[in-house]
């Protein structure tokens, strides 16, 4: 009887566990989301860290010294490519705006003449078939364009919120200033107030999050950097020599955007985007972007293998699952917080992966 009930309170243990976790990940996410400049500023402390110490043993000056430095150069470098980014972003999304509607007139117009040029009546069709297709056709570049309208809207309200945005700015450069040159007191500081217990077992599971999820996501943010600066530069090459793009800096946040979804790719944007250009008539414009697209993923197939140590070891169907809970409960940030919510689960849970989650709770 006694093995019994503790057999039983054992499992009751580990399932408040598990839920406490996930209640700490979906906790832990709302927290991110609140305190997005210090976690912006972490992340770029972390990145710019190898860069202070690089500095510090070349240059044999202190640790202040050295990140102060480094931190003037990032900041120039941030600064210039925000205010450039937002001017861009502006206009483009301002002009997109306007023209929006006369976009969708088009691509209904080219549904309508496409279907027009098809022999129906071979075909032996119905014309309720028709018709349902033709409306549907519509309703969906509809509720495309309402998405659109409200997407751009909400961004250039986000953009030229500019004393909301200039808090947001002050606090991150700040908080990277000091997590820069303060970097050990606050480790020091943090050890100090917390239970050597807690701050071991703090110290594995942040040991062991970082090992699975900090080097793959570090390794494609820099693909999906590479890709991006690509397709801006070509993008813009492109309609410096007079192809028809009006919008390159959106596309390119687009493209980079699919770009950082799991399973997805740049392809998703461009492929279509080069058949429809070609199926316009302009050749041209649909072979270049086949060789913009071509150029990225022979880039990214080279430098793939040599930044990506390993794989996540996740079957795709688990990312996709992944990918649509994030969208359901967050919106479309969630398509990229999935996966990363899945990689750390999968870090916590390694054991009871390996061993099944039956044989290992029951």
């Amino acid at each position: 009887m006694s093995e019994d009930l503790s057999y039983i309170c054992t499992v009751i243990r580990k399932i408040i566990n598990i839920v406490l976790i996930i209640l700490g990940v979906y906790f832990g996410i709302k927290l991110a989301i609140f305190y997005m400049p210090f976690l912006i500023a972490f992340v770029i402390s972390l990145i710019i860290e190898p860069a202070i110490r690089f500095f510090m043993n070349k240059t044999k000056l202190n640790r202040k010294i050295s990140s102060i430095i480094i931190f003037i150069i990032v900041f120039a470098i941030i600064i210039g490519a925000v205010t450039w980014a937002i001017v861009s972003l502006i206009s483009e999304s301002t002009n997109l705006l306007q023209m929006l509607n006369l976009y969708i007139n088009k691509a209904y117009t080219q549904v309508q003449e496409s279907i027009s040029k098809l022999s129906i009546e071979k075909l032996n069709v119905s014309k309720d078939i028709i018709n349902m297709f033709q409306n549907t056709s519509q309703e969906i570049l509809v509720k495309l364009s309402n998405w659109m309208t409200q997407f751009l809207t909400n961004l250039i309200e986000i953009i030229t919120s500019i004393p909301a945005m200039a808090i947001y700015v002050v606090i991150t450069i700040m908080s990277l200033y000091f997590m820069c040159t303060d970097k050990i007191y606050m480790l020091d500081l943090l050890e100090h107030h917390m239970p050597q217990k807690w701050v071991r077992k703090l110290g594995k599971h942040i040991r062991e999050i970082t090992f699975s999820l900090g080097g793959y996501l570090k390794a494609e943010a820099t693909l999906i950097l590479i890709s991006f600066i690509i397709s801006v530069i070509g993008l813009y090459l492109l309609k410096v020599i007079g192809m028809d793009i009006k919008y390159p800096l959106l596309i390119a946040l687009a493209i980079g955007f699919v770009d950082a979804l799991p399973i997805l790719g740049s392809g998703t944007v461009m492929v279509p985007w080069a058949i429809i250009s070609a199926l316009n008539g302009d050749l041209k414009l649909g072979i270049s972007i086949i060789v913009l697209w071509i150029i990225m993923s022979v880039v990214r197939q080279f430098l793939e293998p040599k930044i990506v140590s390993g794989k996540i070891g996740i079957h795709p169907i688990f990312t996709l699952i992944a990918m649509y809970t994030g969208f359901k409960l967050i919106g479309v940030m969630g398509m990229l917080v999935g996966p990363i919510v899945l990689i750390i689960l999968k870090s916590i849970f390694a054991k009871e992966i390996d061993e099944g989650f039956y044989n290992r709770f029951f």
